[in-house]
């Protein structure tokens, strides 16, 4: 059994985390940054960054302690190593990388959205490759066919926006507050999804590929228009984006074929209602579906260790001067979705 520390600074979140190879969780430390980025309604890099240098080393500190272990009976550090903002993927990784060198262990530079692809092996063990996956998170928007660790085939992305900043943009301009995508949530909720005619972006297209800006235009006019409640909207909104999901989500099972189930991640997944109709989805196209406790799918150490130990039992261990990335695709060859911009 190998035991592995996690770290994770890719956003506002920092945390550590100590994860076995047997899938128990052995300690998960998280602070976050709600209050500090609150009244700028989003997140501010600078400001992340910083808090990232104040917590880190007390966070793994903290979870050293709460596992009962110390540095010397760990196996292998675990770091994000990117996509994410680059000040605070600097802060995690060079803490790992200093923790590597000091406890002379090996260091897994993990790509932070590997760590959503396989954190749903962690909270299910009878989860087997092939799968296709949906990933949706702040800054990602994808259907990828996960075949096994370290082997990810894009079938899908977002040509302009990632769904999880669609639903922040659409609190700000409701005024929901910030964190936007549980603002939106609690309001569809209260509103009538049907009040208020939204369209469905790419709905029936022969490629797979998401676009949600149109989208957050369409929300803009329809709150400056004065017509219709805001919690109307918002549930407008989110029923118009889950459409596109699962139209989206139907057409990549075609073009995937046989896989061993439908799964979802990254912070959207924790939406409710996204995950219900996905899993509707799944019982009508008879194949399994999975996905991770919410507190799973957003940015979290546990899915870093993880995926930290699913890569070090496959030898996959990196030097010391691995570099930081603020860009790191999981499939380097995938085609430019058409009509894509540059985050796509």
């Amino acid at each position: 059994m190998a035991i592995i520390l996690g770290l994770e600074s890719s956003c506002d979140e920092t945390a550590a985390a100590l994860v076995t190879s047997e899938r128990e969780i052995l300690a998960h430390c998280l602070a976050g940054q709600e209050e500090a980025h609150r009244r700028f309604g989003g997140v501010v890099p600078e400001i992340a960054a910083r808090a990232h240098v104040d917590v880190m080393t007390p966070l793994v500190a903290q979870a050293l302690e709460e596992a009962g272990l110390s540095l010397d009976q760990v196996d292998a550090v675990a770091a994000t190593a990117g996509p994410g903002l680059i000040g605070g993927v600097m802060v995690g990784l060079m803490t790992g990388k200093a923790l590597a060198l000091a406890g002379g262990k090996p260091l897994v530079a993990v790509n932070h959205l590997e760590g959503h692809a396989l954190s749903p092996r962690l909270a299910d063990p009878g989860l087997a490759f092939p799968y296709l996956l949906l990933l949706v998170s702040g800054g990602h928007c994808q259907l990828l066919l996960v075949e096994g660790v370290g082997q990810y085939r894009r079938l899908a992305t977002t040509i302009d926006d990632a769904l999880g900043e669609a639903f922040d943009k659409t609190a700000k301009a409701l005024g929901f507050g910030y964190p936007g995508g549980p603002a939106v949530e609690a309001a569809a909720k209260r509103g009538d999804p049907g009040a208020v005619p939204l369209p469905r972006p790419l709905l029936g297209s022969a490629e797979p590929h998401f676009s949600f800006a149109g989208l957050k235009s369409a929300v803009l006019r329809a709150r400056d228009s004065g017509d219709h409640a805001a919690d109307d909207i918002a549930a407008g909104f989110q029923a118009a984006a889950i459409d596109c999901l699962i139209d989206r989500t139907r057409k990549a099972l075609e073009i995937a074929g046989d896989v061993a189930a439908l799964v979802v991640a990254g912070g959207v997944a924790s939406n409710a209602s996204v995950r219900a109709s996905l899993q509707a989805l799944a019982a009508e196209e008879k194949i399994p579906f999975v996905a991770p406790p919410p507190w799973l799918c957003t940015d979290n150490a546990a899915m870093i260790a993880w995926a930290g130990a699913e890569r070090f039992a496959a030898g996959l261990v990196d030097p010391l001067d691995f570099p930081a990335r603020a860009r790191w695709p999981l499939d380097p060859d995938a085609a430019k979705a058409r009509g894509a911009g540059v985050k796509a």
